[in-house]
């Protein structure tokens, strides 16, 4: 098979859909892989590196979407790639499709085959092409989090980790899944007075036996959401429905109740966000202020350290990758019930049932649509 990968167009992202060693890789089982010119020089990787990988270099990104029959990126496309794709061409990548209908029409109309990393399941009912990505953005929540607090970046001009004599912020984290653990690890490292609130007992429970009483669980209900979150320094939203629009958990009118210069990070603004008050920001510009409050919604955190990204993501996706890659996507998927979920859009129809709710959409599942 023909991989082609083109370089990241969306603000400030430098990751790149494979590294030298991946493409060395595919070229190993027989396959052919062209990039685009500099798609890797945003993490330090020249032309001549995937050339010596074995990979042809194409000068723009009309070359690597018309030559290659499977597009590995990172980032969903943007109008300008979607344009470029043709009908049963291969395209995976990250898609978040639920709040975004525009990007949706856009991979109905081109007729692809349109596979997500955030949907692929695990037998163990995971999102390993989700977590490398996760693990980043917990871990940044709080690098960003503790900078926000900071009087010149709009806060209230604390220290995370306070100092001896004087207390150290409150942080509250939402969701207790992969990018919340790690965030909480972080914050928890740094000092803080971590809570962690989520729905699942079970998950409280894990969360509790691995950090044990210093770090604050609490089950998810309305009435504790509010109460921690008015109290709260550093609010990380890491709320997670697989596929589906984020709920908004946090109202406005508990963000107007917090302390003037207190921050909110919203980890879970590719899906819509989970505060009422969230909007998609860039690293152009990654921080805005309402309510009193610093919001970091940043779309693609984990482009700001884009090389440990870009490897964590590769060792995840490499797999799923080769899969496609020796068996041709209609048999990877009906061989991978697990690779399989990870289809949103084929030929013209919407695969994949969250996205196909959030837009009142018609959904057919995966074997029809793909004749399985």
């Amino acid at each position: 098979m023909l991989v082609g990968v083109p370089k990241e167009v969306k603000n400030h992202e430098y990751r790149v859909g494979l590294v030298p060693a991946s493409v060395r890789e595919l070229v190993h089982h027989g396959h052919k892989v062209t990039v685009e010119t500099k798609a890797g020089e945003g993490i330090g990787f020249s032309d001549a590196d995937y050339q010596a990988a074995g990979a042809d270099v194409a000068p723009d990104a009309d070359s690597v979407f018309a030559a290659a029959e499977m597009i590995v990126k990172v980032k969903e496309p943007q109008p300008a790639e979607y344009a470029r794709l043709r009908d049963g061409q291969l395209l995976f990548t990250y898609l978040h499709l639920a709040p975004d209908l525009a990007q949706t029409k856009g991979l109905i109309d081109s007729g692809s085959i349109a596979i997500a990393y955030e949907t692929v399941t695990s037998a163990r009912g995971g999102l390993p092409l989700l977590a490398p990505m996760s693990e980043v953005a917990g871990r940044m929540s709080i690098q960003v989090g503790a900078h926000c607090l900071e009087k010149e970046q709009g806060g209230s001009g604390m220290l995370l980790g306070g100092v001896p004599g004087v207390a150290a912020a409150k942080v509250v984290i939402i969701g207790g899944g992969v990018s919340g653990t790690n965030a909480a690890r972080m914050a928890m490292g740094m000092e803080a007075h971590v809570t962690v609130i989520d729905r699942s007992l079970e998950r409280l429970y894990e969360l509790d036996m691995q950090f044990g009483p210093m770090l604050n669980t609490i089950y998810s209900t309305v009435d504790a959401i509010e109460r921690h979150v008015e109290g709260a320094d550093l609010v990380v939203g890491a709320v997670l429905v697989p596929g589906a629009a984020a709920p908004k958990l946090v109202t406005r009118q508990m963000i107007r109740k917090m302390r003037p210069g207190s921050v909110l990070v919203d980890i879970a603004i590719d899906q819509g966000g989970c505060f009422e008050t969230s909007r998609g920001t860039t690293h152009d510009a990654p921080t805005y202020i309402e309510e009193g409050a610093v919001h970091y919604c940043v779309t693609n955190m984990p482009g700001a350290v884009a090389r440990t990204s870009t490897f964590a993501l590769n060792n995840a996706t490499m797999p799923f990758t080769l899969a496609l890659a020796n068996k041709g996507y209609r048999r990877a998927l009906a061989e991978d019930e697990h690779l399989k979920r990870g289809l949103n859009v084929a030929g013209g129809k919407v695969a994949y049932k969250a996205v196909a709710d959030a837009h009142d959409l018609p959904y057919v599942p995966a074997e029809e649509a793909l004749g399985l």
